[in-house]
């Protein structure tokens, strides 16, 4: 990804090894990684099980946030396309029982946001 697009916030992809090696620890025996993301020091992994966000925070990094969103409680999703002049493509997530999007993060050109919600129509429709 390059420090330009990062300093954006905008997601690119991240090789299944990599995740592996370095997230192991999360993954249930019968959970298997389908594409991850990372966005400046946070990661998005999504499994055939769940939606798992990295928050990397503070200055040096050492405090870090685990969220696992299950499938089935993904009410909805939406994706924008990136544009001529917009150069980056947007996902928002919607969770039961929430109004306003409960995830949104943006991808830049090189993630083909239509896999991404392939994967998300996959596991919860």
């Amino acid at each position: 990804m390059g420090l330009f697009s990062g300093l954006l916030g905008n997601a690119a992809n991240i090789e299944k090894d990599e995740l592996l090696t370095k997230y192991g620890k999360l993954f249930t025996d019968s959970e298997q990684v389908e594409v991850g993301f990372k966005l400046i020091r946070d990661t998005f992994i999504f499994t055939n099980k769940r939606l798992i966000i990295i928050d990397v925070q503070g200055l040096t990094g050492k405090k870090v946030s685990y969220f696992s969103v299950n499938y089935k409680s993904i009410t909805r999703f939406s994706i924008e396309t990136a544009g001529s002049f917009d150069l980056d493509a947007e996902l928002k997530i919607w969770i039961s029982g929430e109004q306003n999007p409960s995830i949104a993060k943006k991808f830049n050109k090189k993630v083909d946001i239509y896999e991404v919600q392939k994967i998300l129509a996959e596991y919860t429709l």
